[in-house]
């Protein structure tokens, strides 16, 4: 039918194109009619041409013409597609189109029509515009936007159920009926989903599991013009059913057997028991409980999250020798299941547990947590206070030994036992500290006698109660002073004490004066505290600066105790308004404690000790040295084995800073003491005019070598002397100490502190008094 109406349309275009030259031939005549001037126009309609014409080519597509009447005129088109895809006869205006057009690409063309004329190519009249359209025809098949699609809906849904959208595009003319009309059908997949003519695709069964089938493949085929058999393309839809909690867990085995020790700790876990639940993880809420067995305060299950199991753990502790097996049976269920898609089979499963406990060897029980005992303090008569107890748990029943292991404060003052009894060495002091604590270890003996290495503790604690031993002491003020001119009942200042011992609600201090006998007086306030006033007034600073006023206080314990403490009270000089000018300084009371004296007299033994050892040491050395000179061996010959002289004094071979000479001749000159027979032979120097160099000394070790053979009264061991021997060149001859070193020369080397800084070193090794000895 719209074939016949497009040919119907095309064959009555030129009809009413010559009704329309008519009138404008009509209209033109009118116009010469009354005018001069002849008004000229073009005269064609609009023009159409059907897409993918099969026809050989060119084809028709309409006509240009003018009202211009010139046998020279000539039809030109102009645009984009002219004398391409369109070409016009010059002559008679006929366009024709030399391709074959497709609507879907191009729908309309647009060109502009001219005449000229052909003899010099001048316009004839102004060009025109006109427009080519492409009618459709239902040449295209629907295609998918996509060729796979995706959708989801929950399980168990109802029928009708949205579940996705598919959509397909047709490219022909949609304002031509039935060209770009799109139908749907699911032809892969049907039982289960059906789809309609908007491409919504939804459900049509309620009973779509997951746990069975999870994921759908339906194909659906799109078609144009209904009731044809036209062309058509298909499309997948996977659609995916989300889970809902519609399934109860199951229990993956009837019963649970577990092993777990004694001494597990409460809050362990024993072990876990498993279900099966088909939901996915997000709908897993398994909920355990005790169905048969009364063990609900004994063990607890809790559901881990992650996993859904089920774990055991102790409430409180387990004993092996009072239960050796638990059994009970435990539900799992799951309280947000949907029960409106509830599947039959039951809403329970049930298990049982066995919990086997197995024996340990557990350490010893105290029976009774903690231990607290009252003692007098400065009680001699109590030396127990108590004692612990414990026992062994175990089938074995070993005895028990009894360990203390920190004290506090630290120290002996508590001890206990092998057998638990709590002893006190001494009496216990409140005032030192009121709690004793002391924590005490019972360790299992063994069959061989050793102890366990398992042990417990207890906590003792020993409380003092506190006696009245302590008088009441005198909370000194700071420099407490009285105007000389001060007027009787003046207050000079307010006293508190303070006590050692415990002060019950109810406890007071009793103040008084010891002696009457002064211009001062004592007011109590009952609250603890005294006033010190002025009993006469008129202080005589002449007579007395300070007054010690000694004040008794007492307390009201049993048996009553008090003390007397002096108050120091400086009487100051007062301007009218009664302000302290001047006050004379007081010396401050020092105090020594006890421990600053034992330290003290620590220092002094020491430091007799000492001295004492010192002047030991000398007269042993004297006694020593007089044994040495008895043999008739200094002592410089006995102990220097082996003498190194690294140092040769003020130095020898210096000859032009001083006369050399002078020393020599004091040697000389002075008077020498009787010379002692020497064990050892004396070495003397060659004679001055032998050269001295190693023919010198190979010739003293050589002679030195025949005396040491051949002398029978040396010492029976071997000994090595080395001799600072200067040579030849000096001519103060040796200064060594080997002969001068002993303490019985009396030649007075006084005379080197004369001699300059040189011989400061021999003025101090020579100067010293005969009798002076040196301890090393």
């Amino acid at each position: 039918m719209n074939h016949l109406i497009l040919l119907f349309s095309l064959f009555l275009a030129p009809a009413f194109a010559d009704k329309e030259s008519q009138k404008t031939n009509q209209n033109f005549s009118s116009n010469n009619a009354s005018h001069k001037r002849l008004k000229r126009d073009w005269i064609w309609n609009q023009m159409h041409i059907k897409e993918e014409i099969d026809t050989p080519l060119p084809h028709h597509v309409g006509k240009i013409t003018s009202s211009v009447r010139n046998n020279n005129a000539k039809y030109i088109i102009e645009g984009e597609y002219a004398n391409t895809i369109f070409k016009v006869e010059e002559t008679s205006g006929d366009v024709y189109a030399f391709e074959r057009l497709d609507r879907e690409k191009k729908a309309e063309y647009e060109l502009t029509a001219l005449i000229i004329d052909r003899r010099n190519n001048q316009s004839l009249e102004p060009p025109s515009k006109f427009i080519i359209k492409v009618y459709d025809i239902n040449d295209n098949v629907p295609v998918f936007v996509q060729k796979v699609f995706n959708g989801s809906v929950p399980e168990m849904s109802p029928v009708g159920t949205s579940v996705t959208k598919v959509t397909a595009v047709d490219a022909d003319d949609p304002t031509v009926t039935g060209h770009a009309t799109v139908t749907y059908q699911v032809i892969k997949g049907d039982e289960y989903f059906t789809v309609d003519d908007s491409g919504v695709i939804s459900t049509t069964r309620a009973d779509l599991d997951r746990e069975n089938q999870s994921t759908y493949e339906i194909i659906v085929k799109a078609k144009d013009a209904p009731g044809s058999s036209g062309d058509s393309s298909t499309a997948t839809v996977i659609i995916t059913l989300t889970d809902i909690n519609d399934n109860f867990p199951v229990f993956k085995h009837p019963s649970f057997h577990f092993k777990v020790p004694e001494n597990i700790s409460v809050g362990g876990e024993v072990g876990r028991v498993k279900v099966e639940d088909v939901d996915e993880p997000q709908h897993r809420n398994t909920k355990y409980s005790f169905v048969r067995g009364d063990y609900r305060d004994t063990f607890e299950i809790v559901a881990n999250p992650f996993t859904n199991e089920g774990i055991i753990r102790p409430k409180k502790p387990l004993d092996f020798e009072k239960v050796a097996e638990y059994r009970f049976d435990i539900e799992a269920t799951d309280p947000t299941v949907d029960l409106r898609y509830f599947k039959s089979g039951g809403s329970r499963s049930i298990s049982t547990v066995t919990i086997e406990v197995t024996d340990v060897d557990e350490p010893p029980v105290f029976t009774k947590l903690p231990y607290e005992f009252k003692v007098r303090e400065n009680d001699p008569e109590i030396r127990t206070l108590g004692s612990v107890w414990a026992h062994d748990p175990d089938a074995a029943k070993r005895k028990i030994r009894f360990i203390q292991r920190r004290a506090s404060p630290n120290g002996d003052y508590i001890r206990v036992s092998d057998t638990g009894i709590i002893q006190l060495p001494k009496p216990l002091d409140r005032e030192f500290s009121s709690s004793y604590n002391i924590t005490v270890a019972a360790q299992e003996i063994l069959e061989d006698g050793r102890l366990s290495d398992r042990e417990s503790h207890a906590q003792v604690h020993v409380i003092v109660t506190d006696e009245n031993d302590n008088a009441p002491e005198l909370v000194y003020p700071e420099e407490p002073r009285v105007c000389e001119n001060a007027a009787p009942g003046k207050v000079i200042i307010r006293i508190s004490a303070t006590d050692k011992d415990e002060i019950s609600p109810r406890g007071f201090f009793k103040y008084s004066l010891a002696t009457e006998d002064s211009n001062f007086s004592l007011v109590e306030n009952y609250d603890n505290t005294a006033n010190i006033t002025v009993k006469y007034g008129q202080f005589n600073r002449e007579l007395a600066k300070i007054h010690y006023l000694p004040v008794i206080i007492s307390d009201n314990g049993d048996p009553e105790l008090s003390s007397t403490n002096t108050l120091v009270i400086s009487v100051c000089k007062c301007n009218e308004k009664g302000n302290f000018t001047f006050c004379e300084e007081r010396a401050k009371q020092v105090g020594v404690s006890i421990q600053a004296l034992v330290a003290i007299f620590i220092c002094i033994f020491t430091i007799i000790i000492f001295f004492a050892v010192i002047t030991l040491l000398i007269l042993l050395r004297k006694r020593h040295k007089k044994d040495l000179s008895g043999l008739g061996r200094n002592v410089a010959e006995i102990h220097e084995q082996l003498v190194t002289y690294d140092e040769e004094g003020g130095g020898e071979m210096d000859t032009t800073s001083y006369d050399v000479s002078v020393l020599n001749s004091v040697r000389k000159n002075g008077i020498k003491p009787e010379a002692v027979p020497s064990p050892y032979a004396q070495v003397q120097k060659p004679p001055g005019n032998i050269t001295s160099g190693a023919g010198e000394m190979e010739m003293m070790i050589e002679v030195k070598k025949d005396e040491a053979d051949n002398d029978r009264d040396l010492l029976p061991y071997d000994t090595l002397h080395i001799y600072g021997y200067e040579g030849a060149e000096s001519i103060a001859e040796s200064l060594s100490s080997l002969e001068s070193g002993s303490s019985d020369s009396d030649i007075d080397y006084d005379f080197l502190n004369d001699w300059g800084p040189r011989f400061k070193m021999l003025a101090e090794l020579y100067g010293s008094e005969p009798n002076e000895d040196f301890v090393y």
